[in-house]
């Protein structure tokens, strides 16, 4: 096995970190959701819905997921009546998904609980400090 250099290492580090706070970020909006009857991936998907219709590979394209996870994802989404199906006239097989009214009602909800935890969360760090991490995922997200 060849020897990591001590840059390898430290974005070993900073991979690793980053799949932990995606764990840890996932369990939480688990936490948020569970009263309105969504999980974190669910809400996930409803809210990139929330200003327009979009294909489910559109969906996976814009989350960097695979296309099966979100698509059973919006089956669930679809059979409680979180999603409907239109007709997409860009491309008659790739239906569009909207959002019904109980999702709207969710992410109402799940709006302002979601505010309320993040500004206790973000309590603990400093504004550059979150500044410096976005620009740093947004980096490591093009990167690779």
């Amino acid at each position: 096995m060849a020897s990591r250099t001590p840059r390898a290492e430290k974005f070993t580090q900073l991979v690793n970190e980053v799949f932990v706070a995606n764990g840890v970020l996932l369990s939480a909006g688990d936490r948020l959701t569970a009263e309105v009857g969504l999980t974190a991936a669910q809400w996930q998907v409803i809210g990139f819905l929330e200003r327009e219709s979009a294909t489910v590979a559109e969906l996976a394209r814009r989350r960097g997921l695979r296309r099966q996870s979100v698509q059973e994802t919006v089956n669930r989404l679809l059979r409680n009546e979180m999603l409907r199906r239109i007709d997409n006239p860009a491309d008659a097989r790739a239906p569009l998904l909207q959002l019904t009214g109980k999702a709207r009602a969710a992410l109402h909800v799940l709006g302002a609980r979601q505010a309320a935890w993040a500004d206790t969360a973000a309590a603990g760090l400093s504004e550059e400090d979150v500044d410096t991490t976005v620009r740093t995922l947004r980096a490591l997200r093009d990167l690779v």
